[in-house]
């Protein structure tokens, strides 16, 4: 497996940010729905990792109307991100270490389902913003993952990345993207054939090294 960058997800890779993001959500869904917004922590759990309109369905449910179903759910994104500026979420074990060492070896970047500008408010209070030569999100293409993994790719001309992630989803999109996968098996989902797996993030460093020599002959 040749490996010229990473690609990683946020949620459930990178850190855990669930109860931030309830908090943020909850009281807005219930002034603009009128009820209390009423979800499982499984069920809110296997939002993340989805795209936009598919949680503004579940955070509106009784919204008719598509569009005002998306502005009011663009309303509790905007939250979201604010929230998260002032209260970020906590990262996974060894993740600001391991990402400065992959960092000096390979360009890394992300890619992930969520709305515009999350990405920054997630990693920049961690400080881990400047290691990313770059990001695409739902948010910046309204499209699939697989389409917005292929962009990126193209837009930093990269021509073999992998990609870190954590869902079914993820491995779903890098197949139709054609990106090897690496499972985190310690995130929110399941994955059933990833190319690789990882019980840590800093499993990666290993990985990735090994993969390295292999593609070399070992030297």
């Amino acid at each position: 497996m040749m490996i010229d960058s990473i690609i990683f997800d946020i949620d459930g890779t990178l850190l855990d940010s669930r109860a931030q993001v309830r908090l943020a959500w909850s009281a807005l869904v219930e002034e603009l729905s009128g009820h209390p917004w009423e979800i499982s922590d499984r069920d809110f759990t296997s939002l993340f990792g989805r795209p936009m309109d598919y949680i503004a369905g579940k955070l509106f449910p009784e919204e008719p109307d598509g569009q005002e179903r998306m502005r009011k759910a663009n309303l509790c994104y905007a939250a979201e991100n604010d929230w998260l500026w002032e209260h970020p979420g906590q990262l996974f074990p060894g993740v600001a270490e391991t990402l400065t060492q992959l960092s000096r070896r390979w360009p890394l970047y992300i890619v992930s389902n969520c709305q515009t500008g999350y990405i920054q408010a997630a990693l920049q209070p961690h400080g881990l913003l400047p290691l990313f030569r770059g990001w695409l999100c739902f948010g910046d293409t309204g499209a699939p993952k697989s389409v917005t993994m292929r962009r990126l790719a193209e837009q930093y001309h990269l021509s073999a990345p992998i990609y870190v992630g954590d869902t079914q989803g993820d491995e779903d999109a890098c197949r139709e993207a054609g990106i090897p996968f690496v499972y985190a098996t310690y995130g929110f989902g399941q994955a059933a054939h990833p190319d690789r797996t990882i019980a840590r993030l800093s499993d990666l460093l290993t990985l990735c090294v090994g993969e390295e020599a292999l593609c070399h002959g070992g030297e």
